[in-house]
């Protein structure tokens, strides 16, 4: 394979804690990296760099680790701005909501949904996301389900099944009958996804309902995650810590007995600020988490009604301004803490031996994604040849 030397880089955070300056970011100052192909081989000074194939001179750019959106309903059809624009006026309004979606997507082609999901994905990986994880939830029936499924996979290994999104009108009067559903030909027909989903909240689905349909994913050969507490403490993250989802995510109202769990549990903390943003919500205490020991990640959350955000940079401003981060916490969130909530070791930083999934900042310092939001901070992705589609 063909090695590359990326060289004159003014600051590297490799996400390894063993590093000099013992921080979590592992921040290397006048750096080098060398990757092939697929793999990182080498980090360190720049002096030290050894030799390699071809040389790239980041011209004193920051340089991170490739984000890693954990949360994503990236296949839709359609779009919501009408509550948008209600919700910022003040004002109440019922334009279906999911159900809008859901319709939009029903009608709409394959091809329809891959070109829309693929201009979404185009804009996530320019803004440096070289991991995502995509949800089903807009069909809401076996075959639509299946149908999200099937196109997610085109997209990449980090698929979830999210039957159990919220119950669909047709059985508005048998909610029983739909978590039965969900739980059985509709999981059997979406076996193939490698998470299962639940939006364990107010207005969705109970705890109960939940675990029925978290046992069944599991009985089906899939690791677990959790929508939760976005709307109201309902005991989800109680619920969360006990079937061991790998992420429990939005967490808007926390108590402190979730807090502790979260802490002592291996389940992250995945939070979505764009959603706050989009509704005006109060957003979480990224401080309070952290503070107790608790892994956080970040996420876009995009998705048409509540965060139809692409930029992970974006949300990497909001943590740091709404939910009292710092920009290393931020940055780590975003890269190695995404990895944490999808259970994966090789992606999320840059040791040796990691996936060569890096980003080239239009900046001198990490700070800048904090410091300049809205601005077009990110110079060149990199992304393992071997990594996802």
């Amino acid at each position: 394979m063909t090695s590359r030397l990326l060289t004159n880089i003014g600051e590297l955070l490799t996400n390894d804690s063993s590093r000099v300056d013992e921080t979590p970011v592992g921040r290397v100052l006048d750096a080098a990296i060398v990757v092939d192909e697929e793999r990182v081989l080498w980090v360190g000074r720049g002096a030290d760099a050894p030799a390699a194939d071809e040389y790239y001179d980041a011209r004193g750019a920051a340089v991170v680790p490739g984000f890693v959106d954990s949360h994503t309903h990236l296949i839709f059809a359609g779009e919501r701005s009408g509550e948008f624009e209600a919700r910022m006026a003040g004002e109440r309004y019922d334009g279906g909501g999911i159900a809008n979606t859901v319709a939009a997507t029903r009608a709409a082609s394959d091809e329809q949904l891959r070109e829309q999901s693929n201009a979404r994905l185009a804009a996530l990986r320019a803004g440096g996301v070289t991991t995502v994880e995509v949800k089903s939830g807009y069909a809401l029936d076996v075959d639509g389900e299946a149908r999200l499924v099937r196109l997610a996979k085109e997209i990449t290994a980090e698929v979830t099944f999210l039957g159990a999104h919220v119950v669909p009108r047709e059985f508005a009067a048998d909610r029983d009958g739909y978590v039965a559903l969900v739980a059985g030909e509709m999981m059997t027909r979406c076996a193939s996804a490698k998470w299962t989903d639940v939006f364990c909240d107010v207005g969705a689905f109970d705890v109960d309902e939940a675990r029925t349909v978290l046992e069944a994913g599991r009985a089906n050969g899939h690791s677990l995650r959790l929508h939760a507490n976005q709307i109201a403490d309902i005991g989800a993250v109680a619920l969360a810590v006990e079937t061991d989802c790998a992420s429990v995510d939005h967490c808007t109202y926390l108590s402190d007995p979730d807090v502790e769990r979260l802490a002592g549990s291996d389940t992250v903390a995945t939070l979505l600020p764009g959603a706050e943003f989009s509704t005006r919500s109060p957003y979480p205490s990224g401080r309070r988490l952290l503070d107790a020991g608790v892994k956080v990640a970040l996420a876009t959350d995009c998705n048409p009604g509540t965060s139809y955000v692409t930029s992970m940079s974006f949300v990497i401003a909001l943590a740091v301004r709404e939910m009292g981060l710092s920009v290393d916490e931020a940055l780590w969130a975003a890269t190695r803490g995404g990895a944490a909530a999808l259970r994966r070791e090789d992606i999320g930083h840059l040791e040796v031996g990691a996936r060569c999934d890096l980003v080239i900042l239009n900046a001198p310092r990490v700070a800048h994604l904090a410091y300049r939001p809205g601005s077009s901070l990110i110079r060149e992705v990199w992304r393992s040849e071997s990594g996802e589609h």
